[in-house]
């Protein structure tokens, strides 16, 4: 088996689900001669063209002559592309699952995948894919990881790591960190909201300035709303995730069950892009909540 550092020459690869990450990776990697796509969405097509990929009418048609098929589909249909794949992957082909879903979802639609033969791949993103494109880091678990994780560095990723060799693992990891850094966010909301009606927000954010200096409170906060009001419902779906995995542990997932209605909150305003300031932002979200 080779090990982590083994080069190869770039494999074809089939991308299932072309939305903000699989037209990131695609327009960064330049696969022009390597990479199809497919999508439900019709509308993506010339996205796809855009980005020098070969747009497919079908998941037949994508998984043709594929030897990695990267799953970047919303979270909720994760399981049913690795069953609509599944019976139509190529002999030797990888089903690298790079969707933010519990560790039990990836091990349902590993169980779609090796039930027709294919090699399942448990793939955690563990930062937003733009601005860090191919430069995203990427955790690797399952029996094949390490062959795997040698063909996507031939496509040009370089921040690859296995954690372990049972599906679930770079999941579990990737969730865990969201339990806080997405809870963190919901907070913030919450947070910022109180104080603006309450007509204190820049006393409690100086407040925090002064028990924590590593970023000031203002900019975080306007961060997290941002990311909030740009990804907040792919993000609920991500922790709706984290909270079956809380409760497949016997933990009761109480802040992650709300975290996973904030986030959906915000991200159901429709207001990406959002204004630029924090108060543009505060603004907003109350001028849309009072309608």
């Amino acid at each position: 088996m080779p090990d982590s550092q083994t080069i190869c020459s770039a494999p074809r690869v089939a991308l299932i689900g072309f939305g903000e990450a699989g037209s990131t990776f695609a327009r960064a990697g330049g696969w022009d001669d390597l990479a199809r796509a497919f999508d439900i969405a019709p509308a993506r097509i010339a996205v796809m063209e855009d980005c020098g990929v070969i747009p497919c009418a079908s998941v037949a048609e994508v998984l043709a002559g594929a030897q990695l098929v990267l799953s970047l589909v919303t979270a909720d249909q994760a399981v049913a592309a690795a069953e609509a794949v599944a019976p139509l992957l190529p002999q030797g082909a990888f089903f690298i699952d790079m969707n933010s879903v519990a560790p039990a979802t990836k091990q349902a639609a590993a169980a779609a995948i090796t039930a027709h033969g294919g090699r399942y791949i448990d793939v955690a993103v563990m930062a937003p894919v733009d601005p860090a494109r191919l430069n995203v880091p990427l955790l690797f678990a399952g029996p094949d990881a390490v062959q795997a994780m040698a063909l996507v560095r031939a496509l040009g990723f370089v921040k690859t790591r296995v954690v372990g060799d049972a599906v679930g693992q770079a999941s579990a990891i990737k969730l865990c960190r969201s339990v806080m850094v997405k809870g963190l966010e919901a907070l913030t909301a919450e947070m910022v909201l109180a104080a603006s009606a309450a007509g204190v927000l820049d006393e409690v954010l100086a407040s925090l300035d002064a028990s924590e200096k590593q970023v000031p409170w203002r900019t975080r906060a306007d961060y997290n709303l941002d990311r909030m009001l740009h990804h907040g419902k792919r993000r609920a779906a991500e922790m709706a995730e984290a909270a079956t995995m809380l409760r497949d542990l016997g933990i009761a997932p109480l802040m992650t069950d709300n975290t996973v209605r904030r986030q959906q909150q915000l991200g159901d305003l429709g207001l990406a892009p959002p204004p630029e300031s924090l108060e543009g932002k505060l603004a907003a979200i109350k001028g849309t909540e009072s309608k």
